[in-house]
C-alpha cells in the first residue's frame, strides 16, 4: 500500500450502570477542578494564532505503558510530516501527550490537562474505561475526538456529537471472532473478560452469537480481576466446561498469565484473544513455549499491513525502535483531524465536527474512510493474527 497522501450494541445493564455512575462522578469531579466558567479548548472563536494543539491522552504508565509510545510516536510522526508541508491553515500542529494511565481518574486530569492547553481535537484514548469518562469533558467544550484504538460501544451508544472512532467496535470484533471460532472448527468456546468496559463489551456481544445457527457451542463465560497473579480458581472453573477454544478479550498483561496457568493445568484447546493483548509481551508472560500459536482479532498492525515498509521505514528512521499497535491508527487519527480542521477552514469544534461527518474517500491505512451516522467505521477491518516465533503474524484476513 502506498503512503496516504496527507492532505451499537447496549453491553449489559450492569456493566452500563457502573460505568453511567462512574461517569457522572468523575465529570462532576472534572467540572470542580476546572471551575463553572464553561473552559473551552482550542475549538474556541477568536483562538486562531499560534500552533493548532492536537490532545492525546494514553497510557504512558501503569499495565498498558507499553503501547503508549507506540501511539505518540505514530501521532508524532504525522504531525512533523505535515508540520514539513506547511501545517494546517498556515499555522503548525503541536501534540501534546498527557498519561491517562488506563484510569479512569487519571484519564480525567489528562482531559481537563488537554483542555486548558487549548487542545483542538482530541486524538487519544486506549483503554476504552478510561476513555469512557473523558467524553463529556470533551464533548461539552466543542472538541472533537477522533478516538485511535478504544472501541467499546459504550463510546458511541451516548450518541455524542463530537465522537468518533477510527478502530473497529465491540460488535465488529465479536463478529470477526465468532467468524474465525467458526472457520477454525471450535466446538465449544469459554469466553473470558476482564469486567472493563473494553474486555465486557466484546465478551458479552461474543457470548450473545455463541450458540446460534453455525456458531460453536457456549462453554462458560467467566470474568477475572484484573492486576492479580494466581487466576487458579478462574482456570479451575473454566476447564469445569470442557471448551476447545478459549476467548480471552482484557488485556495482555492477564492474558499472558492466564495462558501460562491454563498450559500448566493440562489445557490443550486453542487460545484467542483480542486486540487489547497483541502485543509481543503477551507471549513473554505466558512463556514462549505456552504463547506459540494463539490467534488474536485485531486491526492492522504496521507488519501485517501490506506495502506499509516504506512508513515502517520511516518510523524506525525518527524513532530508532520498531512501530508497534496503535502506531498506524494513531497517525491517522492526526490526519484525519487536520483534514478536517483544513476542510472546515477552522479549529472551531462544531465546524471540525460538521467536516468529520462529511468526509467521503479520505485515504487511511484501513481503507477509504466514510463514517457511519454512528460515527464508527463501515467495515471494522478485524483479521486473524497467529503467534509465530514470538511476534503476532497475518493469519487470516477473514475476507
Amino acid at each position: 500500500m502506498k503512503r496516504p497522501t496527507i492532505p451499537a450494541l447496549p453491553s449489559t445493564a450492569r456493566t452500563t450502570s457502573r460505568i453511567v455512575a462512574l461517569t457522572s462522578l468523575l465529570t462532576v469531579a472534572a467540572l470542580s477542578t476546572t471551575g463553572c466558567n464553561g473552559l473551552v479548548g482550542g475549538g474556541a472563536e477568536g483562538d486562531d494564532k499560534g500552533p493548532i494543539v492536537l490532545g492525546m491522552a494514553i497510557p504512558m504508565s501503569g499495565s498498558s505503558a507499553d503501547t503508549g509510545p507506540y501511539m505518540k510516536n505514530g501521532a508524532q510522526l504525522a504531525v512533523d510530516e505535515i508540520n514539513a508541508k506547511g501545517g494546517v491553515l498556515g499555522r503548525k500542529l503541536q501534540l501534546q501527550v498527557e498519561d491517562d494511565a488506563c484510569d479512569p481518574k487519571t484519564a480525567v486530569a489528562a482531559a481537563n490537562k488537554l483542555v486548558a492547553a487549548h487542545a483542538a481535537v482530541s486524538v487519544g484514548g486506549y483503554c476504552s474505561g478510561a476513555t469512557l469518562p473523558t467524553l463529556p469533558i470533551f464533548d461539552k467544550r466543542n472538541i472533537p475526538m477522533v478516538i485511535p484504538a478504544a472501541n467499546s460501544n459504550q463510546l458511541v451508544s451516548q450518541h455524542l456529537k463530537h465522537v468518533f472512532l477510527i478502530n473497529g467496535t465491540g460488535s465488529q470484533q465479536a463478529a470477526a471472532a465468532v467468524a474465525w471460532l467458526s472457520k477454525d472448527g471450535a466446538k465449544k468456546v469459554a469466553v473470558m473478560d476482564d469486567n472493563t468496559s473494553y474486555s465486557k463489551d466484546i465478551a458479552d456481544l461474543t457470548w450473545a452469537k455463541l450458540g446460534t445457527t453455525g456458531a460453536p457451542a457456549k462453554a462458560v463465560e467467566e470474568a477475572v480481576n484484573p492486576g492479580e497473579s494466581d487466576y487458579s480458581p478462574n482456570v479451575t472453573s473454566v476447564l469445569k466446561s470442557a471448551p476447545d477454544y478459549i476467548y480471552w478479550t482484557g488485556y495482555y498483561q492477564e492474558g499472558g498469565l492466564l495462558i501460562r496457568q491454563f498450559r500448566q493445568a493440562g489445557y490443550k484447546g486453542k487460545f484467542l484473544v483480542g486486540d487489547g493483548s497483541v502485543d509481543p509481551k503477551l507471549v513473554k508472560i505466558a512463556g514462549a513455549e505456552h504463547g506459540e500459536g494463539a490467534f488474536a482479532t485485531m486491526t492492522q498492525t504496521p507488519q501485517t499491513t501490506p506495502g506499509a515498509e516504506s512508513w515502517i521505514a520511516s518510523y524506525k528512521t525518527k524513532f530508532g525502535a520498531e512501530p508497534g499497535p496503535y502506531s498506524t491508527q494513531s497517525y491517522d487519527a492526526v490526519r484525519v483531524a487536520a483534514e478536517a480542521i483544513r476542510k472546515a477552514g477552522s479549529t472551531d469544534g462544531d465546524k471540525v465536527t460538521a467536516s468529520l461527518e462529511a468526509m467521503d474517500g479520505f485515504k487511511i491505512f484501513s481503507g477509504p474512510l466514510k463514517f457511519t451516522a454512528d460515527h464508527t467505521l463501515s467495515n471494522g477491518g478485524f483479521v486473524i493474527l497467529a503467534v509465530k516465533d514470538g511476534q503476532f503474524v497475518l493469519r487470516d484476513s477473514l475476507k
